[in-house]
């Protein structure tokens, strides 16, 4: 079976990140795409392919940030998770981590570097 990647981004509410998680969603073949944004990101960013959105509230505290995520975040054990933290804030960095560490899920990190997109660890 053919590795199906999915790419896992926090959106944060600073635009100036955008153009990075803009440039991994277009530069790359995703099978799939989910986007850990709030209200504002989800009402104001405009990616360029079809993505599932998972809208939090950051002002809730952490556990409950955790928990939101968790519940939205459905991954199936045949993908490949990539996760790209460059844009967010670190309780939102926090959150993602551990409600993927709560489901088990395996990931490695990617972002942009220079004009490709390459593996971190």
């Amino acid at each position: 079976m053919a590795e199906k990647k999915t790419l896992v981004a926090v959106l944060g509410s600073g635009k100036g990140t955008w153009g990075h998680v803009g440039r991994l969603l277009s530069d790359e073949q995703w099978d799939r795409v989910i986007l850990i944004t709030n209200q504002f990101g989800r009402k104001n960013f405009s990616p360029e392919r079809e993505v599932e959105w998972i809208v939090v509230n950051s002002f809730v505290g952490i556990l409950s940030l955790i928990e939101e995520i968790e519940r939205e975040l459905n991954i199936d054990p045949d993908e490949t998770i990539y996760l790209n933290m460059v844009s967010g804030s670190g309780k939102e960095h926090m959150a993602v981590l551990a409600a993927l560490h709560r489901r088990g899920v395996d990931y490695q990190f990617v972002a942009l570097t220079g004009n490709e997109i390459s593996v971190l660890a």
